[in-house]
């Protein structure tokens, strides 16, 4: 049991996140990072087969060197005035078709390499070695955490009372890790099904502990503002409801029996109800494993 009705459960989100994939279709010869991997920018993540590419470039590279070599003899012959204008323009031309074809061959050999556009974490590996990669499809994604956002669902009646620079204090025990939450973006459409609005915690990460997926524990101070905050408030999923329609939570004794306690409720907020009627103060309140009581029953804890 708390008087605390400012608490939210949240989950940790990347900053951004980044697809990365190849511009041509190819057999994906290797793959160099796994999903949770650190990269940098500019490291090689994973090369296609470029056996057809290098062979594209050695034409193209030939091409090149017999356009060369045609310019330098019509030019002594175009310089002693001994070929046509018209000639000497369209030996020219072959020239730049060729230089241009040979920056395309190298560019598509360049391309048979996949390079992290971004520094991150490979967030998910969706190409493994010796599928085939297709244009445009995503092969990785790249993860940025160096800050991360903690995304948490306001119901509409406390949405007002936060802004951009509400104070808040963000837990997670999965890393036993507390954090000073910074601004605050919130989001302008409510679910129409439980009338909350999204809004996300900006928390810095330098040491990249926090990791998308995360669930977290949000407390507001100062900036949230309820009917009744002196209120009891206890979880939603522990308040049951009779036979009658009537509400009850579970309570344990000093002789750790458990017995029903017919109570009124107040306002949701977040993940928690108030009470405002039906318990009396230091009674202890069963939130887990209520499922299975009945009147009377021993309670181990």
């Amino acid at each position: 049991m708390t008087s605390d009705s400012h608490t939210y459960v949240g989950t940790v989100e990347e900053r951004t996140a980044t697809a990365v994939s190849f511009t041509g279709m190819g057999l994906v010869k290797r793959m160099l990072v796994s999903e949770g991997q650190s990269v940098g920018r500019g490291q090689l993540i994973a090369e296609i087969d470029d056996t057809q590419a290098r062979n594209l470039l050695s034409g193209a590279e030939a091409q090149m060197a017999q356009a060369n070599d045609a310019l330098q003899r019509y030019k002594m012959l175009y310089d002693a005035g001994s070929l046509p204008e018209v000639q000497w323009v369209e030996i020219k031309s072959k020239v730049a078709q060729a230089q241009s074809q040979l920056q395309v061959a190298r560019k598509n050999l360049s391309d048979c390499r996949l390079t992290a556009p971004v520094s991150g974490i490979i967030g998910k590996k969706m190409v493994g070695a010796g599928e085939t990669a297709l244009p445009s499809q995503a092969v990785v994604t790249i993860l940025d955490i160096s800050t991360v956002k903690v995304k948490v669902s306001i119901p509409e009646g406390e949405i007002s009372s936060i802004r951009a620079n509400t104070p808040s204090l963000i837990k997670v025990e999965a890393i036993d890790g507390t954090y000073h939450g910074g601004t605050i973006e919130k989001g302008v459409s409510a679910d129409v099904m439980t009338h909350t609005y999204d809004i996300r915690i900006n928390v810095a990460n330098s040491d990249r502990r926090l990791l998308p997926g995360m669930v977290a524990t949000v407390s507001f101070s100062g900036g949230v503002n309820t009917a009744s905050e002196s209120q009891t408030s206890v979880p939603v999923t522990s308040v049951q409801k009779n036979a009658d329609g009537s509400l009850f939570v579970w309570t344990v004794d000093k002789d750790k029996h458990a017995h029903r306690c017919n109570v009124t409720i107040g306002s949701t907020h977040g993940n928690r109800v108030s009470i405002t009627g039906g318990l009396s103060d230091g009674q202890r309140i069963i939130t887990q494993g209520y499922q299975k009581l009945s009147e009377g029953t021993r309670v181990i804890y």
